[in-house]
């Protein structure tokens, strides 16, 4: 029997959770990460989610503590988003929210009192060359291994998975098996503890609005304007307002406030298949390293065949993974990758998807400047 502390948010995959555990026999103590002050900011369905949650800890006879984790969240990820929007980059904050929050922060405050942290994430954890490695789940379409592929291998060591081995609609019929109280409740959607908080409407109260012009990059011509460049991400296709669709955003000049678009579902302009990547998080060991397993060591000291994500998708592009000299690594993708979007991620798996071993913040790549010969 061991100690586990479960994170349950209100939803219905984290009180399957706590019912599988119990019944195995677990000493399970319940926590609920509570995101909000006064203003209600990143907190609009706490009210809801503390009501379910108690139901849930009294069905089960067990302690139920919610954790305050503002300050932390707002400090550490919501000024991530804000700062990365602002240069003109596309972040990613339920990934940070994971890193940060619910396994950093949680942990340091709670987590570490007990033997191991649970959560409903779609992600599984396998044993492979005597180390623990975050593997796929299942059920392809609710996998969440991209959304934990920047954790620490320290974190990943004290997690559990219960529902890795359980597609999304099984884990309903369990919960209304059991007579959870939540058993029809909806995913929530949204980023992380924003709930239903609409995102744009939170980067304009943060940011406000600025007027520039939306540009058709292959022509130079002024076709629109838009309220602020930190309201798009490349590859972005809906909300432009454009009429004689579909426009892609293929580029942002930051400085002088403008959108570039390109027209059409087939334009060349919003595919690419070299990504660089900075800042790269291995989470248990590097592949390039002769200490990494076999089944996920790199073929040779700078390439790797490997299987990617650039955004969340059950879908897998299949490509090679190099490093470079400059100790940044690119990946050169067998297909068109569409939307490409630096601030953004990527997450590597093995060629067979089951491992993932990481992921890098998407770099804008560095044009190297070009020398003219003299005739």
């Amino acid at each position: 029997m061991a100690k586990i502390a479960v994170l349950i948010s209100g939803g219905v995959d984290s009180a399957v959770v706590v019912d599988k555990l119990y019944r195995d026999g677990h000493d399970l103590h319940l926590f609920y990460i509570q995101i909000g002050m006064d203003n209600d900011e990143g907190d609009c369905s706490a009210e809801e989610d503390i009501e379910i949650c108690t139901l849930i800890a009294q069905k089960y006879s067990l302690p139920l503590q919610i954790v305050s984790l503002h300050e932390e969240y707002w400090e550490h990820v919501m000024k991530y988003t804000l700062a990365t929007v602002e240069k003109g980059l596309t972040p990613h904050p339920d990934m940070m929210c994971n890193k940060m929050i619910k396994f950093g922060f949680f942990e340091e405050r709670k987590g570490y009192e007990y033997d191991a942290v649970a959560t409903g994430h779609y992600a599984a954890i396998k044993e492979v060359g005597g180390y623990k490695f975050l593997a796929t789940a299942k059920d392809p379409v609710k996998d969440q291994t991209d959304f934990l592929a920047q954790i620490s291998y320290s974190q990943l060591k004290h997690i559990m998975f219960p529902l890795g081995e359980m597609p999304k609609e099984a884990v309903r019929e369990y919960a209304k098996r059991v007579k959870l109280p939540n058993a029809q409740r909806k995913d929530s959607q949204g980023i992380c503890f924003l709930g239903k908080i609409n995102y744009a409407d939170f980067i304009e109260r943060k940011l406000g609005v600025k007027e520039g012009p939306v540009v058709e990059l292959e022509t130079g011509k002024k076709i629109g304007t838009h309220k602020g460049y930190w309201f798009y991400t490349i590859g972005q296709r809906k909300g432009l307002g454009l009429s004689g669709g579909p426009w892609y955003v293929v580029k942002k000049n930051v400085r002088d406030n403008v959108i570039y678009v390109s027209n059409g579902y087939d334009t060349s302009m919003q595919y690419g298949r070299n990504i660089f990547i900075e800042e790269m998080n291995w989470i248990t060991v590097d592949p390039f390293s002769p200490e990494a397993p076999e089944e996920c060591r790199a073929s040779t000291p700078t390439v790797m065949e490997i299987t990617f994500k650039t955004r969340h998708s059950p879908e897998f592009n299949k490509g090679c993974l190099l490093k470079l000299q400059t100790g940044s690594y690119k990946v050169e993708s067998d297909t068109d990758i569409q939307g490409i979007a630096p601030g953004q991620f990527v997450t590597i798996y093995t060629p067979d998807t089951e491992l993932c071993l990481g992921s890098g913040m998407i770099s804008i790549p560095t044009r190297k400047k070009r020398h003219h010969k003299s005739k």
